[in-house]
């Protein structure tokens, strides 16, 4: 039976007005839009009466809630910061993380920050935007960044102060910055006022004009525009007035163009700072123009420049690319590897074959990257299906290339920083596990394994389980195993059905003190002996333990454990590496 959330009924007599953060409240647990006061009035009119007092910004704690004693009443109660960090983390205040890309972010989903908004913490709104935009704790860019853009056109003063001081921490490349300033215009539709006010104008141009100078010609000619904005647009409209003569030089390069500059600067005498801008970019523009590889690869390796800065002819060159793959990301050749391999860049015991392999082999390339191993795992399925998921391209996977990044799964274990949490991950063995996860090319069984390995070779205490009719059985996985011995492991349960609350009880009844239940199984849509919840409760109250659990439907696209207000539980369909983010998080109360 699927398991249903059961919405709060309100008594027509007794509800709340529809402005109030009540209603607002109550519309969220009952699955409804969480600012229904929104779709009745203009955002303008909402924002206006909002209260003129705020208060001041938290501090940088480790933990968003306020110590609790296990067991007592409304201790893991959902308060609207924990809906904040849920929202900056992964998009959504619910309890659900799915591994997919969302829409864009809208009020309609931002309830908490709206109450929060409202009671004043607007400038403690910002200051989470900015842990999670900087501590890497944010699965998506977008929360932050719309969250930022509704804090600085709020009515009162010292949030809009405070958002418009975080736009450099939070905005860290143009694509950032020109996300941030549609943000505000979407939030801006159907108002008479526009978005270029004294605040923006002076936030965008500090953003160009606090940057290094070299760092920013790269960034204005790698990131040219996103969502209709360009740099020209931001300088023009902001009215910026560059601090250095080098930061005037990159603003004459992006509104007048090249030629504007050489005619500009041909007999003016020029600091070294403005010579190193004015090279750089004489450089840009000389490969633009080119057509002889030679001189393409030359430059490439001279001056570091990457393949945004490349016209689409030079991509087509097999000595271009096998420049650019010397100094490319790893996390960028993961995910071209199977395009580069089609368009024959990469063929059997070329040159460009083993740089590859040997960056992929290199331990200090991969720590230096921080590639997460499940990252590499999915890149690892991906390249060996030898099909793209859109469109027609297919390669043949090169065996070579395929054992180097078998070679960095394992080593970039050390990669994971782990939380020091006591952890079960409990497989569900009693359904099949050869679904693929939806959007990868990886089974469920291998996922799986993969996430248990990851569990267990990084979390010292960690207590692997597999369960299946009634029973739960401990698995012993040594540091030695590999991938398939893992799944082998798992699989050689038999299946029948399952009670995907069994690995909690079974922890309550064997004396195990556990901070993070995480269970792994195929889609949890079925009756439960008992309710995850109460299952967890006892466990709280039998252990003394702040117990959480994360249920992972690994090729669901949408449940729920329960109607809880809980906020120790999270449901997490499919699987993706923004989820080990999401547990990361949980586990350390950040959300």
């Amino acid at each position: 039976m699927v398991c249903s959330v059961v919405c709060d009924s309100i008594p027509a007599s007794t509800a709340p007005h529809p402005r109030s953060p009540d209603y607002v409240t109550a519309n969220r647990r009952a699955g409804l839009a969480p600012s229904g006061c929104i779709k009745t009035f203009a955002l303008c009119k909402y924002l206006a009466a909002f209260s003129n007092t705020a208060m001041e910004p938290s501090e940088n704690t480790t933990s968003n809630h306020a110590p609790n004693s296990t067991g007592a009443e409304g201790s893991w109660e959902i308060s609207d910061k924990t809906r904040l960090c849920r929202f900056l983390c992964y998009g959504s205040e619910g309890e659900i993380y799915t591994a997919r890309e969302q829409g864009r972010v809208a009020t309609e989903t931002a309830g908490a920050l709206l109450s929060l908004l409202q009671e004043g913490r607007g400038a403690e709104a910002v200051e989470e935007a900015k842990r999670f935009a900087q501590g890497g704790r944010a699965v998506r860019p977008g929360p932050a960044l719309f969250t930022l853009a509704l804090c600085s056109q709020h009515s009162e003063l010292k949030t809009r102060q405070a958002a418009f001081k975080a736009l450099r921490e939070v905005c860290r490349d143009p694509a950032h910055l020109f996300s941030f300033v549609q943000y505000k215009k979407e939030l801006k539709e159907g108002m008479k006022c526009g978005i270029w006010g004294r605040a923006l104008r002076k936030a965008v141009s500090d953003w160009y004009n606090e940057q290094d100078p070299l760092s920013l010609a790269a960034a204005v000619t790698r990131c040219k525009q996103r969502e209709g904005w360009s740099h020209q647009d931001l300088l023009r409209l902001s009215h910026t007035k560059p601090a250095t003569e080098a930061v005037a030089l990159i603003s004459k390069y992006v509104t007048k163009g090249w030629k504007e500059v050489q005619a500009a600067y041909a007999d003016k005498e020029k600091s070294e700072e403005v010579v190193k801008v004015l090279s750089y970019l004489e450089v840009v523009e000389k490969v633009k123009h080119s057509c002889d590889e030679v001189e393409v690869s030359g430059l490439i390796e001279e001056h570091k420049l990457e393949r945004e800065q490349l016209l689409t002819d030079h991509l087509r060159s097999k000595q271009v690319w096998s420049t650019l793959l010397k100094e490319i990301s790893l996390h960028s050749i993961l995910k071209i590897l199977g395009k580069m391999t089609s368009n024959k860049l990469l063929e059997p015991r070329s040159a460009e074959t083993q740089t590859i392999c040997e960056r992929l082999q290199n331990e200090s390339s991969l720590k230096k990257a921080n590639i997460h191993p499940f990252s590499i795992l999915l890149a690892s399925e991906n390249y060996k299906r030898g099909q793209g998921f859109q469109g027609k391209t297919k390669w043949e996977a090169d065996g070579s290339i395929l054992k180097a990044m078998d070679w960095a799964f394992y080593t970039s274990f050390q990669n994971v920083e782990p939380v020091g949490k006591r952890f079960v991950v409990a497989v569900d063995v009693g359904t099949s596990l050869t679904s693929i996860v939806p959007g990868t090319a990886i089974s469920t069984a291998v996922a799986a394994a993969a996430i248990t390995m990851i569990f267990a070779r990084t979390e010292s205490n960690t207590q692997v389980l597999a369960f299946s009719e009634g029973a739960v059985v401990p698995c012993s996985l040594s540091a030695d195993m590999s991938l398939a011995e893992v799944t082998a492991e798992l699989v050689k349960f038999p299946s029948g059905s399952t009670d995907c609350t069994l690995p909690v009880t079974w922890a309550t009844e064997n004396g195990k003190s556990v901070d993070m239940f995480i269970i792994l199984t195929n889609n949890p849509l079925w009756t439960f002996t008992a309710s995850p919840l109460d299952s967890l409760k006892k466990h709280r109250h039998a252990s003394g333990t702040d117990s959480k659990l994360v249920m992972c439907g690994l090729t669901s696209i949408g449940h729920a454990i329960a109607d809880t207000e809980d906020r120790g539980l999270l449901s997490i369909c499919g699987f993706d590496l923004g989820a080990f983010s999401v547990i990361r998080n949980l586990a350390l109360d950040l959300i």
